[in-house]
């Protein structure tokens, strides 16, 4: 087990350390008012940890602080890595962007799209065109997630068991069967919408590579990165360095709730989101991508793919706001368009918060992190665990102090 460590000078680094300051003053204001119970934030520059803070406690209960070692549940932030498992599979011929998934998949061999109704009189239609891999990778598949509350295809999940996009007991490939039975929002390709794609990428990535998700995910990405600590389980030795995960009640507080089964082999491997990981995994991953493929002398991608995960697929280089499905035209997704499983900020000048052009990245659901700044040579990584049920979000404010601290 290793730590990840400062090893260069914020000032030396291009970094401004008394913005710095005030970056770490409104996240432990968050610990002490309660908002959240600890943090691990890192700044890189060129590769060089120029700024890393803990802060809090990964349990409150037991009085243990965040530690740079700590394990965090990413959730969403695995689906960065299932898209690099693809492209790995792409590279190597054995699968394309362009291939419908009923060639893999045979359950989604003719797919129906949602026309009108509710429930039981929803009325659907045979869909115009299969769903690519694209798709999947792009989120434009028409799948959707049953926790939406905002369609009636979303109340078709929950009522088939999927609010939580798997049915207690299932495993991925009965989860992937249960999702081609229900109806698409809309047609393949025409919208944006987030939802359990990247699930049914990592059924894919079994059927096309013979190995279950955890074990390509062991094999060719998590080893050959030092990802040491990095998976879909957490071991004996591991579970005492595992964090709290807490949710939002009503008034703003966090209590402990329920997270991830992660003793011993989940039934159900999500390459949607089931990894745990420690900062130092989680940032030798974002180098990883920085450097555009390559590590520490190991290259698992061509740069050329790199770029195209880094790069906005949604069609006419237009934004989430503008391409996505109503639930997803938000403020925050102005300026702001989807590559093969992370946004790109495409427009700068339209932001909800400051960035670069090209900078890309994702989230998880515990208020996890990460992005990439190309153009500042950036990565940066925020930890806690926390599920939200309000608006309240730290991001906003996270990347406008940390884009504010980049001096050069």
């Amino acid at each position: 087990m290793e730590r990840l460590r400062q090893d260069a000078d914020p000032r030396e680094a291009g970094l401004d350390p008394k913005i710095l300051a005030r970056l770490d003053d409104h996240l432990a204001l968050q610990v002490d008012e309660g908002r959240l119970p600890g943090y691990l934030l890192s700044l890189a520059r060129g590769g060089r940890v120029a700024h890393l803070t803990t802060y809090g406690q990964r349990d409150r209960a037991a009085r243990l602080p965040v530690e740079t070692d700590t394990l965090w549940r990413v959730y969403s932030m695995t689906k960065p890595v299932t898209s690099v498992a693809a492209l790995i599979l792409v590279e190597e011929g054995r699968l394309s962007l362009t291939d419908p998934i009923s060639r893999y998949l045979p359950e989604f061999a003719e797919p129906r799209v949602y026309e009108s109704g509710e429930g039981a009189d929803v009325r659907t239609r045979p869909a115009e065109q299969p769903i690519l891999v694209r798709h999947l990778m792009t989120h434009t598949s028409g799948l959707t997630f049953g926790f939406y509350y905002d369609h009636p295809v979303d109340a078709l999940y929950r009522d088939a068991g999927l609010e939580t996009s798997v049915r207690p007991g299932a495993d991925l490939r009965q989860t992937c069967a249960e999702y081609a039975r229900l109806p698409l929002q809309f047609e393949p390709g025409s919208q944006w919408n987030y939802s359990v794609s990247t699930n049914v990428l990592g059924r894919i990535i079994e059927v096309v590579s013979g190995q279950a998700l955890d074990e390509f995910f062991a094999e060719r990405i998590l080893g050959p990165l030092g990802m040491t600590d990095a998976g879909f389980r957490v071991s004996p030795e591991q579970l005492p360095r595992l964090a709290e995960l807490y949710g939002e009640r009503e008034d703003g507080s966090i209590a402990p709730v329920p997270g991830l089964p992660l003793r011993g082999r989940p039934r159900f491997l999500s390459g949607s989101g089931g990894m745990v990981a420690t900062a130092r995994d989680y940032h030798r991953f974002a180098e990883f991508l920085r450097r555009r493929g390559e590590l520490d002398g190991v290259r698992l991608l061509s740069s050329e793919s790199v770029d195209l995960m880094a790069g906005n697929q949604l069609p006419g280089d237009v934004d989430i706001h503008t391409y996505g499905s109503p639930f997803h035209r938000q403020p925050g997704n102005v300026g702001v368009g989807f590559g093969l499983g992370v946004s790109v900020v495409i427009d700068p000048s339209v932001t909800e918060s400051p960035s670069s052009r090209g900078t890309f990245g994702w989230t998880g659901a515990a208020t996890t992190i990460f992005w990439v700044d190309p153009r500042r040579d950036l990565t940066v990584q925020f930890m806690t665990q926390v599920r939200r049920r309000s608006s309240f979000s730290v991001y906003p404010e996270l990347k406008r102090l940390v884009h504010e601290a980049v001096m050069r």
